[in-house]
């Protein structure tokens, strides 16, 4: 009997081995138009054995970078997309950067505080207090979905005025949402407020609860 860990290793396993036999013997073939005819119906078994790579964009240059991949780069064959080469498959990706933005408040996040710096220069006064007001509620809304609790409007509009080095201040707590118009738009039940997150600790609880 002959065992699969015996069997030559297939280069991209979710076409089956029988896929990878069918390319081995079409790199055997002496003939390039064989091997091309050859080619080409294998290219229409692979996308018969894998529909779900119709939804992918190109699929069919997709299907012909897997066939030469399987057959090692040693099928030579008429290609309608450019060949890949070997070396392409093992050049590593550039290096991200790791974000090293400071934030005041974690359950705000760097863009809440980018908001807050291009709402600092809109210099039309009416149009500076409309965006500080749909701030200070999206705050709210984020204090209250991370910290699983209410919050006094006072906390959130100090929290603004900090984060906005005095630049922006809600003059009129009203305009803020109603801790249970939050709390039925986030979907968090009255009842599960109170629970704490796990591993919370009494920072995260210290404000007063409404």
């Amino acid at each position: 009997m002959e065992y699969n860990t015996a069997r030559q290793k297939m280069l991209i396993p979710e076409y089956g081995r029988n896929v990878q036999e069918m390319i081995n013997f079409a790199v055997s073939l002496g003939d390039r138009d064989e091997r091309n005819r050859a080619a080409s119906a294998i290219i229409e078994v692979m996308g018969q054995l894998n529909p779900h790579l119709r939804d992918v964009d190109d699929f069919r240059h997709k299907l012909w970078a897997h066939l030469f991949i399987m057959s090692d780069f040693k099928l030579d064959v008429d290609s309608p997309y450019p060949i890949p080469s070997a070396e392409s498959l093992n050049v590593k990706p550039e290096r991200l950067t790791y974000p090293k933005h400071r934030i005041r408040y974690g359950h705000y996040g760097h863009n809440m505080q980018e908001m807050i710096k291009k709402a600092c220069e809109i210099e039309n006064e009416e149009e500076r207090e409309l965006v500080t007001s749909r701030i200070a509620n999206l705050m709210k809304k984020l204090y209250i979905q991370y910290n699983n609790e209410a919050v006094e409007n006072e906390v959130i509009i100090n929290q603004l005025f900090e984060l906005s080095e005095g630049k922006l201040k809600v003059t009129n707590p009203e305009v803020l949402l109603a801790t249970n118009q939050i709390l039925k738009a986030v979907g968090i039940k009255p009842n599960q407020r109170n629970k704490k997150k796990p591993g919370s600790n009494s920072k995260n609880n210290r404000f007063k609860k409404r």
